[in-house]
């Protein structure tokens, strides 16, 4: 069983930056891809970035402004979010694949607003 456990978010003004974490249960060697995703009400979720170990994949609309990285001592995945913008206020959930299975977690909260 993987369990991951998102951190980092809270409320920060237009322009500003936010790192969410997302720890895994388990060594980030066996989890791949590993990704972040996010949900605004009313809206699907929807994809923000995905890593494996050879590439990195971003939408759209985080590009050049989100970065995200790994770092495999700590099992732990980051998404460094740069220039926030109010439309990217959601719900952001860790995801990762083992085993052909998908796991989540349980979602942080980024709120972007003045």
């Amino acid at each position: 069983q993987v369990q991951l456990v998102e951190s980092g978010g809270g409320l920060v003004q237009p322009g500003g930056s936010l790192r969410l974490s997302c720890e895994a249960s388990v060594s980030i060697f066996r989890l791949w891809p590993m990704g972040w995703y996010r949900q605004a009400p009313g809206k699907p979720r929807e994809l923000v970035a995905t890593i494996t170990p050879i590439s990195t994949n971003y939408a759209d609309s985080v590009k050049s402004r989100f970065a995200i990285t790994r770092d495999y001592a700590k099992s732990t995945v980051y998404l460094q979010m740069n220039s926030l913008k109010p439309e990217d206020t959601a719900v952001y959930y860790c995801s990762a694949m083992s085993g052909g299975k998908d796991y989540w977690g349980q979602g942080t909260q980024v709120t972007v607003s003045s």
